[in-house]
């Protein structure tokens, strides 16, 4: 069980994560906030922190297709 973090280069994502216990992927906004999307494979995770636009990404990939809170 563990959480990674891995920086990004995106002008909205700071940098994305996730944490393997509760199968969340997390990504960190510019403006701080913590963003939860529950029930995403850590494959997804790995794919998005890679992807060229990772805004682009979780706009097409992960909103609206799961689960979200914010953590902080």
């Amino acid at each position: 069980m563990s959480t990674w973090w891995k920086d990004v280069y995106s002008t909205m994502v700071q940098d994305v994560g996730y944490d393997d216990a509760a199968q969340e992927l997390l990504i960190r906004w510019k403006n701080g906030r913590v963003s939860a999307y529950s029930g995403v494979d850590e494959g997804t995770a790995i794919r998005l922190s890679k992807a060229p636009s990772v805004g682009s990404a979780v706009n097409s990939e992960i909103k609206n297709r799961f689960p979200h809170r914010y953590v902080s």
